[in-house]
């Protein structure tokens, strides 16, 4: 009997919800092995600029992914589906051997086959030196508390590395202003930094 990965495409908003729901508990397991059994064994990826082929090399970069990227945790969420195809938005924090603590900010594509297990990803990932304070994500590691807050509802909701604050009541900081990396209106103050590996922002 073949083996199938639920749920299938193709996919509804419901199934690819619960879709990147189990990926990301599956990737805040940091175990190689439990996450590799979601890709197919010819599995396609593009990661940063990394280009592993087949699971045994899945499995290698999340080795050397995870023993660089300490105490990470992460949240997905769906950004939109189609047919056999999902996309992707998530951000993590980790910190590296020498305590430095960092938000990485990402994309994904997804392409399954017919069995659910995936068999092309591309993912696109910008890193954002945080101060240890500055750190959202707080649970024990392993899987996201349902009571815990996705993306959405948090500052990592912000398009990029931006971030995001409330004004103060008695900020003086009150005006309008819509710039390029400056939005400020109703209260709320954006600014998106500036990538300095691309031309974009």
């Amino acid at each position: 009997m073949t083996e199938t990965r639920p749920p299938l495409p193709p996919f509804t908003e419901e199934s690819a919800t619960k879709k990147v729901r189990g990926a990301e508990d599956a990737w805040n397991t940091r175990d190689p092995e439990v996450c590799a059994r979601v890709y197919t064994e010819d599995t396609r990826w593009r990661n940063r600029a990394e280009f592993p082929v087949g699971r045994e090399e899945v499995k290698a970069f999340l080795r050397r992914k995870w023993a660089r990227e300490l105490d990470y945790r992460l949240i997905k969420e769906l950004w939109g589906f189609t047919g056999n195809r999902i996309a992707v938005r998530f951000a993590y924090e980790w910190h590296d051997d020498s305590g430095h603590w960092f938000r990485s900010y990402g994309n994904e594509n997804w392409q399954f086959n017919d069995h659910g297990f995936m068999t092309r990803r591309f993912a696109s990932i910008n890193d954002l030196p945080i101060a240890a304070e500055q750190r959202q994500f707080h649970w024990p590691l392993g899987r996201r508390p349902d009571e815990h807050p996705g993306l959405s509802p948090s500052a990592c909701s912000a398009n990029g590395a931006a971030t995001i604050r409330r004004m103060n009541s008695d900020s003086d900081d009150t005006e309008p202003l819509h710039q390029p990396t400056l939005w400020r209106d109703n209260g709320w103050t954006a600014r998106v930094i500036k990538n300095n590996d691309d031309d974009g922002w």
